[in-house]
């Protein structure tokens, strides 16, 4: 009874801010917390500190890079792809962050190029919904895909005494997460109105502070680059490829207490170096960097993680207990359905890892076959469900025209369309090969 209620306070809260906009997503958070911890007595999780310094460190090198000329750069280079097929972004977008999470381990790389994509969207006229959301769905789809990822060596660790290895999980849910999120693009890519015929953006575009912030120019397109422009695009886009590198290869990485140093640090200390060296090479104009659009949306998107992420891990930790149970109970009745209980848990914990951790000691116990485990894997990936996952919101808010959102009824948002299809194409694809390769 009280989660029900605490869990309406949770949608409420994030209602009403993403109605109010702007910072209003995360300061909500911040109410719902209040009620939360004062008026029901519940123990505050830790704030998400890292995801909010990895969102903060990519942003500084992102807005360096667009006030030395690297952004103006970028979409130059996408406009020339984009002329012979305007469409192509909604399917290199998600290739792209597919293929960084593959490598490095974990979908949070998927930051470094958010705030391109919803630029070079928006400059050729394109609905950045439609690749940010697919981007974002499948920076999480690839993580059931990536050999380094903790939710697949945990899977290979549980399913080892049935022979089961990884090249065994990976021949089934590479290729089912690769066809199931290239057709979903199909898809997406016709999602919502297109951006010259979106009432919302054509308001914005009427308002004089709107296109200030902006810097839209009428020689975007045409016009001189600045002359380090290309050399802080290398410096960004240096970094990004070494941020995927330290993550597929751990040994790159110093060792401390017999551990290598985590992915959250790496990618906080080399985009902020990689911002550092864009500075000190290109040398743009410091106030240029803060007054960007890319600075101003990331900083939103950091307080936005804060208050939003803060409010939905509080509330499912409080209840972790009662909800693994309820979970558990239910792949004991019905065993056909331990892809739903993945879904579901997944939903509530916001951990591939910890989705398998839980349910598949119960799978295995109950004697669902090895094959359905490993054919229902990508049903760990339901963080989309509830918009309150990192990425998320930070493409939300890098998105400026305002077509990426949520909705009025809150899980009308734009990522629940494209992460169900994806969900949907890819189990059924994860379920016909675990069928014919294992």
């Amino acid at each position: 009874m009280f989660f029900a209620i605490q869990f309406a306070i949770v949608l409420l809260c994030i209602l009403v801010g993403a109605q109010i906009g702007g910072i209003g997503l995360g300061v909500f958070g911040g109410i719902g917390l209040a009620i939360l911890a004062f008026g029901f007595h519940l123990q505050p999780t830790s704030p998400p500190i890292d995801v909010m310094l990895m969102i903060m460190a990519v942003v500084s090198a992102a807005a360096a890079m667009q006030a030395a000329g690297g952004l103006d750069y970028l979409v130059r280079l996408a406009t020339r792809v984009l002329h012979r097929n305007p469409r192509y972004i909604t399917f290199i977008a998600p290739a792209v962050t597919y293929t960084f999470t593959v490598l490095a381990g974990t979908g949070h790389v998927a930051y470094s190029v958010l705030p391109v994509i919803a630029e070079v969207s928006r400059r050729n006229g394109i609905r950045p919904e439609r690749p940010l959301s697919m981007a974002v769905i499948a920076s999480q789809f690839a993580i059931v895909a990536s050999p380094i990822a903790a939710a697949v060596v945990s899977v290979v660790h549980y399913l080892e005494p049935q022979h089961v290895s990884l090249a065994d999980v990976l021949k089934v849910t590479v290729p089912s997460t690769l066809l199931g999120i290239f057709i979903a693009c199909l898809f997406v890519n016709r999602m919502g109105v297109e951006l010259k015929d979106d009432p919302g953006y054509q308001a914005l575009l009427k308002d004089p502070d709107y296109l200030k912030s902006l810097e839209i120019t009428s020689n975007t397109e045409d016009g001189p680059l600045k002359p380090t422009a290309k050399t802080s695009v290398a410096i960004f886009v240096g970094a990004a490829l070494l941020v995927v590198l330290m993550g597929a290869v751990k040994s790159l990485r110093p060792v401390f207490d017999g551990e290598p140093m985590g992915m959250a640090h790496t990618i906080e200390i080399i985009m902020l170096a990689a911002s550092a060296i864009i500075i000190m090479t290109c040398r743009p104009d410091g106030n240029e960097i803060t007054r960007g659009s890319v600075f101003h949306a990331g900083m939103r998107a950091v307080i936005a993680v804060f208050g939003v992420a803060w409010l939905g891990d509080t509330l499912m930790q409080a209840h972790m207990g009662e909800l693994k149970e309820a979970v558990s109970s239910l792949v004991e009745t019905a065993p056909w359905t331990f892809a739903f209980a993945l879904f579901v848990l997944s939903v509530l914990v916001n951990s591939q890892g910890a989705t398998v951790a839980t349910l598949f000691p119960v799978g295995i116990a109950l004697g669902v076959p090895a094959p359905i485990l490993i054919g229902t894997l990508v049903a760990v990936n339901g963080y989309f469900f509830i918009p309150n996952y990192g990425p998320i919101i930070a493409s939300i808010d890098f998105d400026t025209t305002g077509t990426t959102r949520i909705g009025r009824f809150i899980f009308n948002h734009s990522f629940m369309l494209p992460g169900l299809l994806s969900m949907a194409f890819s189990l059924a694809f994860g379920l016909l090969f675990a069928e014919l390769f294992l």
